[in-house]
């Protein structure tokens, strides 16, 4: 796939396709738990707990992708039953530092929206 490098409307530009992955808030609650247990893994069933409200299914599809797309390792221990162990490698540690200015950013300016939408919602 050629990219063209900034032109976001171009389905080949690089952020438009990392957007694409990563622009999940499954994805990035992930991202932070891991982040925040590096460099040590996570169980599947600690992951699930400390995503408030992700459900099995959905934990099991964003990790998936993080897998796929270099992010994460996933290890499993030959146990009954197995036990599965989820880790960040250092490209997925890289993108945390990424996420934590968007949580900023959003977390600085979320009341402001809010505010712009119930004025668009009265209006």
């Amino acid at each position: 796939m050629t990219s063209r490098r900034g032109v976001l409307f171009d389905p080949a530009c690089p952020t438009r396709r990392l957007l694409d992955r990563i622009g999940t808030k499954w994805t990035s609650m992930a991202v932070k738990v891991l982040a925040e247990a590096a460099p040590d893994e996570v169980r599947f069933a600690e992951l699930r707990r400390r995503i408030p409200g992700v459900s099995q299914k959905m934990l099991s599809v964003t990790l998936h992708s993080l897998i796929r797309d270099g992010l994460v390792t996933r290890r499993v221990e030959p146990t009954v039953p197995p036990s599965v162990h989820y880790r960040l490698t250092d490209l997925g540690l890289s993108l945390d530092e990424p996420l934590a200015a968007v949580r900023a950013w959003a977390e600085e300016h979320m009341a402001e929206i809010d505010e712009a939408n119930e004025l668009a919602d009265a209006g």
